[in-house]
């Protein structure tokens, strides 16, 4: 698709375009005709994430692409930046997948957030029991199946041995998934197993508009059997955007279950009486790990929501 500027220039060519890898300013885009070129917004800046579909224009003048519109999400995943501030992560998932290990030691309190985000961004969610070969804690290993309760299931697998590889490509197929987890649990070499060729270093370099090289957030591969995996660098913590979390459950799907039985409809279900979430869990209804991790979530919650103010609120 082209248009025409003004005559005697060359015609300026417009093209559909999905973003594989964001950063600031600059993007690398795949066109409709699958070229892969550099791409930056001009003027005001466009928010858009990896996973993203655009419309971009090649700049004839300057030999350029320029991102002019993103199109309409269907889903989009977030979460709290170091300034208490919503950030988009990655568009267009149907499913996150929280890779996990034996070591570095399993946190069950930032695998809770990521499935607190998947539920609430209205993507699936499925947790890799990665590098499966070294073995989990009894207590891990038992804790990590579980979540298996709440519509999330554990697959074991390992990409030294290739245990459970077949099994996790056909989870994927035709589906796009962000790979997210703790750092050190062996996301690149599934990245690599998922990818042949992949490249799974630290992120991709490329140039940003003041020329120097800068490492990318994200990278989005196409799967061999269709679909696309985003992979992410990893983290130390996460924490879902306080305005995206539904306010009586905050994504967590045993006291969306248990929440109508309680006495107050603004139930928080921290110290109010009547509490049905607080008897599930005393009932054996909700696990009181899940329990806590909620209310770790709701007191950053209502922090987060206290330092922005009315404006947020």
């Amino acid at each position: 698709m082209t248009r025409r500027t003004d005559p005697g220039t060359a015609p300026a060519e417009t093209s559909s375009a999905l973003v594989v890898v964001s950063h600031g300013a600059s993007a690398r885009l795949r066109l409709e005709d699958g070229r892969e070129v550099l791409a930056r917004a001009p003027g005001r800046r466009l928010q858009y994430v990896c996973g993203d579909r655009v419309l971009a224009v090649r700049d004839p003048q300057h030999d350029q692409w320029l991102l002019q519109s993103v199109s309409p999400r269907t889903s989009l995943l977030q979460r709290t930046n170091a300034r208490g501030q919503a950030e988009p992560v990655a568009a267009n998932l149907t499913r996150l997948v929280v890779v996990v290990a034996p070591r570095p030691e399993p946190d069950l309190f930032l695998v809770d957030r990521y499935l607190a985000a998947a539920a609430s961004a209205g993507i699936g969610c499925l947790l890799v029991m990665g590098k499966a070969d070294l073995g989990f804690e009894p207590e891990a290993h038992a804790a990590l199946a579980g979540l298996a309760s709440v519509g999330c299931e554990a697959l074991p697998c390992s990409a030294h041995t290739g245990a459970g590889l077949d099994a996790l490509r056909e989870r994927l197929a035709l589906e796009r998934v962000m790979l997210v987890g703790q750092s050190g649990v062996g996301k690149s070499s599934l990245l690599r197993a998922l990818v042949p060729g992949a490249d799974a270093a630290i992120g991709e370099l490329m140039r940003d508009d003041s020329g120097r090289h800068t490492t990318s957030v994200s990278r989005l591969y196409d799967l061999p059997g269709g679909g696309a995996l985003i992979d992410s660098p990893g983290v130390r913590d996460f924490a879902p955007a306080p305005e995206d979390l539904e306010p009586a459950s905050l994504g967590f799907h045993e006291v969306e279950r248990l929440a109508p039985g309680c006495r107050f409809a603004n139930c928080r279900h921290m110290e109010e009486p009547g509490c049905a979430v607080r008897a599930g869990v005393a009932g054996g209804g909700m696990a009181a790990r899940r329990y806590e991790s909620y209310r770790r979530l709701r007191r950053l919650h209502n922090d987060l929501l206290e330092r922005a103010g009315p404006r947020r609120r």
